[in-house]
């Protein structure tokens, strides 16, 4: 314990940042006038931050074991500093590992297990979630097409540069793939004039989402339905199809067959957009330092991220020709710290929505959770241990002379133009 110590002093020293640490007995180390303070109850908790594990950290922080004082940015500067490794350093798992953790992702990824994973993350509260969400609850990354957006602004500009992208027209039989509480869905059916139809797991979002479509006079164009990807039986395919912030829930072992279901209900021709986080490791199954396990304990049991390019190979094998991939990862990192800075805000109201619905220990629990999460997570994109990808594929229709330029095999003209067209003053 005298080597950790010793060793822990050091990089306390070397930070970025100011910062304290105070051991169980009350010996206090590092800077005497910190901008971050963490009190220690126990000493697993503090070997674990003398080893660089700060997942194992924001886990004691959680659960009361490590009292926090300061800010969140602060705090995240202070963790880069004091990591011992790369956490999204590539795993080299030896075949006997990989069908393990093949087999754990099929055991995982059941149509039981899928719903309860999303509805413990996504049902949690939608009072706490439209805190600090933006005010049409879109909770995914956002797309800052302008510096100078805020946050509404910048969450408008993604849900229309997805529909920019798979170039909606009325009439367009649209699927949204885990739509959440219906930004995208409503956006599409209004700006676009589709015939929408919007999927998810989550009890409260299903009923947000009826409510919403009620509210916006949409029924007969817009529809919701509680059922999992898996299951969706449709009469004829659509036209295009999206998938924001969902996939991550999918897990590696099922992946093809995602990609196979959404080439299913994709008509020849058709175009489909898949948003979603990646892993920045090709190989690497979750974040290390215990970041990877903190997630998986507090916020998305289930949650496997993979590297983009497992991403593409999957697509591939299920028929989908990409046509277009971009990384929108510091848009994350910006989205995240606004969710934090908006949390932050309103902390007393989200203690009071949770300690109102699961008493004052747990309430207390998920608040600090969420707080580590959404910093944590902004943390992780701005160093690029994750990434946001949107890939657009097409399922090519076989006709070669069909489209703008022969074998384009779909209605995508093969340029960037229509992308990136100015949309307006909308956006600025």
């Amino acid at each position: 314990m005298k080597h950790l110590l010793h060793t822990l002093e050091g990089r306390l020293a070397a930070l970025p940042v100011p910062m304290a640490v105070q051991l169980p007995a009350g010996q206090q180390l590092g800077a005497p006038e910190p901008a971050v303070t963490l009190r220690f109850r126990d000493r697993m908790a503090l070997v674990a931050l003398a080893t660089g594990e700060i997942g194992s950290v924001g886990a004691a922080i959680v659960e009361g074991r490590v009292a926090l004082e300061g800010g969140m940015r602060d705090l995240m500067a202070a963790a880069a500093g004091l990591l011992t490794r790369d956490p999204a350093r590539d795993q080299h798992l030896g075949w006997w590992q990989r069908v393990l953790a093949r087999a754990r992702s099929m055991a995982v990824h059941t149509l039981t297990h899928d719903a309860r994973h999303v509805q413990f993350h996504y049902d949690l509260s939608d009072d706490f979630y439209a805190l600090w969400l933006d005010p049409r609850r879109v909770y995914s990354c956002a797309y800052y097409r302008s510096p100078a957006l805020t946050l509404a602004q910048a969450q408008e500009a993604k849900l229309d540069h997805i529909c920019r992208k798979l170039q909606l027209q009325p009439g367009d039989r649209f699927l949204d793939i885990g739509a959440g509480w219906g930004g995208l869905l409503l956006w599409a059916a209004e700006h676009y004039g589709v015939d929408a139809t919007g999927i998810t797991l989550s009890r409260n979002q299903h009923a947000h989402v009826q409510r919403r479509i009620e509210e916006h006079g949409l029924q007969g164009r817009v529809r919701m339905q509680l059922v999992d990807y898996r299951e969706l039986l449709v009469e004829q395919p659509f036209d295009k199809i999206a998938s924001v912030g969902m996939f991550e829930h999918v897990g590696r072992a099922q992946m093809l067959r995602y990609f196979e279901t959404v080439a299913r209900l994709l008509r020849p021709g058709g175009l489909v957009l898949n948003h979603g986080i990646t892993a920045g490791g090709a190989d690497n199954a979750q974040l290390g330092a215990g970041m990877g396990d903190f997630i998986e304990q507090y916020i998305f049991p289930g949650g496997e991220l993979l590297h983009v390019s497992a991403v593409l190979h999957d697509m591939a094998r299920a028929g989908l020709e990409m046509v277009d991939t971009e990384n929108l990862r510091p848009h994350y990192a910006r989205t995240l710290w606004a969710w934090s800075d908006g949390l932050k805000a309103r902390l007393p109201a989200a203690r009071e929505v949770l300690v109102a619905q699961g008493g004052e220990e747990q309430g207390d629990k998920v608040l600090r959770a969420y707080r580590l999460y959404l910093a944590g997570s902004a943390l992780g994109f701005e160093r690029g241990w994750m990434a946001l990808h949107q890939i657009l594929a097409v399922k090519p229709d076989g006709d070669t002379a069909r489209g703008l330029l022969p074998g384009a095999q779909s209605s995508y003209p093969f340029t960037r133009d229509y992308m990136y067209a100015d949309p307006g003053n909308l956006f600025r």
